[in-house]
């Protein structure tokens, strides 16, 4: 233990304390649970029960699923905190953390060991990062199996070793279940490769250019089996509406110009990433200026880092020094943003996740370069990083007040359970956006389902419409009674039957409707 902290790690080591805390700090009462939250703990308390599945979630932007790897990456952490949803955050927020290590690894390795600290450092207290974080969602890990493939291949080019190119693509076919846009980190890999084998002076370079995209090829289909079994069972109709909903014409969020999705996200993903630029739903750059002038500073630390890191790779292809890792970052981040480009749909900072680690290299590698130089430039840099961990800090999200969302799920699903008594019940939930898994998860942990309506094919004796209807409103104002949500529908002509205030919320019963007969 000793070895490892000493005093040339400790910076690093700290950094990693630093991210820790900030990932896991009261993370139970920050929990985001709502209805995909609590859909996946569900299917994956039911796979710990022997019910396997070759798919995953479903995607919120399109008609299609992804792959199951998610839910067996949450299964032991949800097994480990007995079933409780926090498991699956812990696990995401580990991943982060270790994601922050490989950010100073890579950025030691490639450029020096600066570099490294600063890019982690940054990294750990960026505020969306650490939201993204905090979380059990799919997206969220995939900056720690983007960059470990990127690191793989990179490692498996330079040692010559084809079981790394091997690991790349296993990773690789692990983060495309993950999120769709991972196609986008496999045509990095596929032009990184490519590129270094062109610039190679070897011979039979088509020969070895082969058998590395074979090498990692062979690990993606590895990486991608659990989906690719279900794809090829069922003829391909995740795949097909996947590659359909991404390059298909469809409203864009920077206007439908290539050149302007492009200026768009690559302001974005500094903006948003490295130095907390207010969404750009919320702000423009005229209205303040201070916003002004963030917003210009974040375009010249943008720019800066791409002009520094291009002219430094031409200085090491001249001088034939070691490129690769200058190469791959830069690849990582311009054909990243250029892929946006051909995405046909509203671009959402979560997108951005398969590079998030990207900036933060970009910018850790120029203020350590400015700090080598001249007394006005080594100034001008540390006044810059204390700017970026200040605003950092100031927008942490650890300094808004808890939400204890899964707290209040659990009061109010208990309350139901108390006053539903023995007797069966319906379940309604009456929401702006979210769906009912949440409060379904919490009825069947507690071994006491509600009783799910069916149309009347399915069931034409109605045999699944008991004696009351509890619904929760998360609407207001909230009318139950006539809603056309099928839930409260299905059940037929009631009446309310109790009214309760359960934290911010509103309880309602509803029992059949008995019509007055007057004598």
């Amino acid at each position: 233990m000793n070895r490892l902290i000493n005093k040339k790690n400790l910076p690093a080591f700290l950094i990693i304390l630093v991210a820790a805390f900030l990932r896991l700090y009261r993370i139970g009462e920050y929990l985001n649970f709502l209805g995909d939250e609590g859909r996946d703990v569900m299917v994956v308390r039911h796979i710990l029960q022997g019910d396997l599945t070759f798919l995953g979630p479903r995607s919120s932007a399109g008609d299609f699923y992804l792959g199951p790897i998610y839910y067996y990456l949450m299964a032991p952490f949800l097994w480990l905190s007995n079933f409780h949803p926090v498991g699956p955050a812990i696990m995401v927020a580990l991943f982060s953390i270790a994601t922050v290590y490989l950010i100073y690894r890579i950025g030691s390795k490639f450029f020096d060991k600066k570099t490294g600290l600063i890019a982690a450092l940054l990294y750990s207290i960026s505020p969306l990062v650490i939201i993204h974080s905090r979380s059990s969602w799919n997206p969220n890990v995939m900056p720690f199996f983007s960059i470990f493939s990127l690191y793989a291949a990179y490692n498996g080019i330079e040692r010559k070793n084809f079981y790394l190119l091997g690991l790349s693509g296993i990773l690789l076919g692990i983060a495309l279940q993950l999120h769709y846009l991972a196609l986008f980190l496999g045509g990095i890999i596929f032009f990184y490769i490519l590129l270094v084998e062109v610039l190679s002076p070897e011979r039979d370079r088509l020969v070895s250019l082969c058998k590395k995209y074979l090498a990692v090829f062979g690990g993606f289909l590895l990486g991608f089996s659990p989906f690719l079994l279900f794809e090829i069972k069922h003829g391909f109709p995740n795949s097909r509406t996947i590659t359909n909903f991404i390059f298909a014409s469809g409203d864009v969020s920077a206007g439908g110009n290539f050149g302007e999705i492009i200026q768009d996200v690559f302001f974005r993903v500094f903006a948003r990433l490295v130095t907390s630029y207010p969404s750009p739903e919320t702000v423009a750059p005229r209205e303040d200026i201070l916003i002004g002038a963030w917003y210009y500073l974040t375009l010249v630390l943008a720019f800066s880092s791409i002009v520094l890191i291009f002219f430094q790779l031409m200085q090491k292809i001249k001088a034939k020094t070691e490129y690769r890792g200058h190469l791959l970052i830069i690849l990582w981040f311009c054909l990243g943003v250029l892929f946006f480009g051909l995405y046909k749909k509203p671009i959402y900072d979560y997108l951005f996740t398969f590079m998030f680690p990207a900036p933060f290299l970009l910018a850790g590698n120029l203020l350590a370069y400015l700090i080598q130089k001249k007394r006005i430039f080594v100034g001008l840099s540390v006044i810059c990083l204390i700017a970026l961990v200040a605003v950092n800090l100031i927008y942490s999200p650890l300094r808004k007040p808890p939400n204890y969302q899964y707290e209040q799920i659990k009061m109010i699903s208990e309350f139901i359970l108390d006053k539903a008594g023995d007797k069966p019940f319906n379940f309604a939930l009456i929401t702006g956006g979210n769906s009912d898994h949440a409060y379904r998860y919490i009825f069947e942990i507690r071994g006491k389902k509600p009783v799910i309506i069916q149309i009347p094919e399915v069931d034409p004796e109605r045999k699944t419409i008991t004696d009351q209807l509890f619904i929760v409103c998360e609407e207001i104002p909230c009318s139950p009674v006539g809603h056309s949500l099928w839930e409260v529908s299905g059940f037929g002509r009631g009446e309310i039957a109790g009214e309760w205030q359960v934290s911010v919320l509103k309880v309602y019963k509803l029992t059949h409707y008995k019509e007055q007969i007057d004598l």
